[in-house]
């Protein structure tokens, strides 16, 4: 019979990993800097770490295009989060509804399953037409992007709620608001915060297509800006900051999720 294994020996493959991704960090800066500082590829193609922070601490002082780095980072994180709350206190109470009743989830599911599979670049003239080039359209693009991952996300969660659960709160008394409360919502929540995780990797890369389309502000504006320009060391800076910032978010998720759902995956 397999020993279950204690929480010292997790602790230690955990870190035994942790080690290894530093290492293949460590590793590929390695070959990034002696690539480029001996000169084995073009720097015009590939600029080297050194010319990289030299930029990166140029845009901290002297911004670009006439606004802060922070203007910039701020601009696109404005657009993002408020398309993702949107999204997520719209797409959330619906998906339960349609979790509930066939009959809502046979009217809006359709629609979703129409515009989901759609490149969002291929609906945002359309969204730029009917509300300029602002904000406006920007985060109406991200809410659509973010809101059919979570929507679905809901409604599977609460299909998959075992009926026993609810049948037994039945039995005792409890009134359907009392199910939805105490029942539902904590056995989908696990599975919305797994959607929100896939709703802000897929707005995160349309919010960078967004910008480069039509903006004047933002990471991904200032990248496709900066490429015109051939200032690849700029454009190096915007991709590993979008990169950053993505990493954190998903980080910052997967750690409310160890900490308020340490139990899923250990049921049964």
């Amino acid at each position: 019979m397999e020993r279950e294994k204690g929480p010292r020996e997790i602790d230690k493959k955990q870190v035994h990993v942790r080690v290894i991704s530093m290492a293949s960090i460590a590793l590929l800066m390695l070959i990034w800097t002696v690539s480029t500082n001996l000169r084995w590829i073009d720097p015009f193609f590939l600029p080297s770490p050194q010319s990289v922070w030299a930029a990166f601490l140029d845009l901290i002082w002297e911004g670009y295009k006439g606004s802060s780095l922070g203007t910039h980072v701020l601009n696109s994180l404005y657009r993002l989060f408020l398309a993702l709350v949107l999204a997520f206190f719209i797409a959330v109470p619906l998906g339960i509804l349609c979790g509930y009743s066939k009959y809502i989830l046979a009217i809006f599911d359709p629609i979703i399953e129409f515009y989901r599979p759609l490149p969002p670049l291929a609906y945002y003239a359309l969204l730029v037409l009917w509300l300029g080039i602002d904000n406006t359209s920007k985060i109406a693009l991200l809410f659509l992007s973010a809101f059919a991952p979570l929507f679905i996300a809901t409604v599977s969660s609460v299909q998959r709620v075992p009926r026993d659960r609810i049948n037994s709160a039945l039995s005792l008394g409890a009134t359907k608001t009392k199910i939805l409360v105490h029942i539902v919502l904590p056995s989908c929540l696990p599975d919305i915060i797994t959607g929100l995780r896939t709703a802000i990797g897929v707005t995160y890369a349309t919010l960078v297509a967004a910008e480069m389309v039509a903006a004047t502000s933002g990471i991904g504006w200032m990248v496709l800006d900066a490429s015109k320009y051939l200032r690849s060391d700029i454009v190096f800076v915007g991709i590993i900051l979008m990169g950053g910032i993505a990493i954190l978010m998903d980080s910052i998720i997967r750690w409310y999720q160890r900490l308020q759902f340490h139990w899923v995956g250990r049921e049964g």
